[in-house]
């Protein structure tokens, strides 16, 4: 009995190991430029700081803006000529409706001459052809207007992307300056989500049996933490051990923080 109490004991202790673990942000993306453009604006004094609704970095639209008010204009012109357009049409097609009225009617006649008959016909094949080269230009101009729309939608996205706007993000650091040009995967800035944060372990593989379901101890205190995400493959860093994280509140001042972390 009392070699099972000591196996139980020592059980314990070599999967209480103790860690030491370093308060990060949740997560740290670095932003990159999804547009080219010049920078002309870049907000310094927030960096190291939250931000919230806020731009700070700013690429040079004033071409796209330009644009995209030249190109909302054409739509309006467009879609003024698509209305003239439907009016003719319509007027076309009553003109179409009598001259083939007429034309079966004269047709049937035996009084009719050959020449007024050829003439009724004419004139149903001429107000016919009207009313479709009208109809013609109708989908000409629905289908321009439909570029020009997808064009608007365009430009609205490239403008927004030129100005990078956080909400609730830690700014940590501002890659690029007033002046520069960014193109396409350019890095613009550090960023970390801070609205909670986490702890990375390293653990040897013994610790590894049921982990999620041990008790996390914070600087000698139980905690309800439990460990939220284990890597099942060895770290490339350290080879011989696995990576695990515990996502914890933030902190109300500041991160990096060295905790003692206990797993029982």
């Amino acid at each position: 009995m009392k070699k099972i109490f000591l196996y139980m004991v020592f059980s314990l202790l070599l999967f209480a190991k103790v860690h030491y673990a370093k308060v990060e942000p949740y997560e740290s993306v670095t932003l990159k430029s999804a547009v080219s453009g010049l920078v002309l604006d870049v907000d310094l004094d927030a960096e190291g700081r939250m931000v919230d609704g806020k731009r700070v970095i700013h690429l040079d639209d004033q071409l796209d803006r330009v644009n995209l008010d030249d190109t909302k204009k054409s739509i309006l012109f467009l879609e003024e000529m698509l209305g003239i357009n439907e009016e003719i049409a319509s007027s076309l097609a009553e003109t179409v409706k009598r001259q083939e009225s007429y034309y079966h009617r004269i047709s049937k006649l035996s009084t009719a001459s050959k020449t007024q008959k050829d003439n009724a016909y004419s004139a149903f094949a001429s107000a016919k052809t009207q009313y479709l080269s009208t109809h013609e230009k109708i989908v000409s101009l629905k289908k321009q207007i439909l570029d020009m729309q997808y064009k608007v939608a365009q430009l609205e996205d490239t403008i927004r992307k030129k100005s990078i706007i956080l909400k609730k993000k830690y700014l940590y650091k501002l890659l690029v300056r007033e002046g520069d040009f960014v193109g396409v995967g350019t890095p613009l800035a550090r960023v970390d989500d801070a609205s909670r944060a986490k702890l990375v372990l390293f653990l040897e593989p013994e610790e590894l049996k049921d982990v999620k379901q041990r008790t996390v101890y914070l600087n000698d205190k139980e905690t309800q933490y439990k460990i939220n995400k284990v890597w099942r493959v060895a770290d490339e860093k350290f080879i011989s051990s696995y990576r695990a994280e515990i996502y914890i509140p933030a902190p109300e001042e500041h991160f990096s923080e060295l905790i003692k972390v206990e797993l029982k």
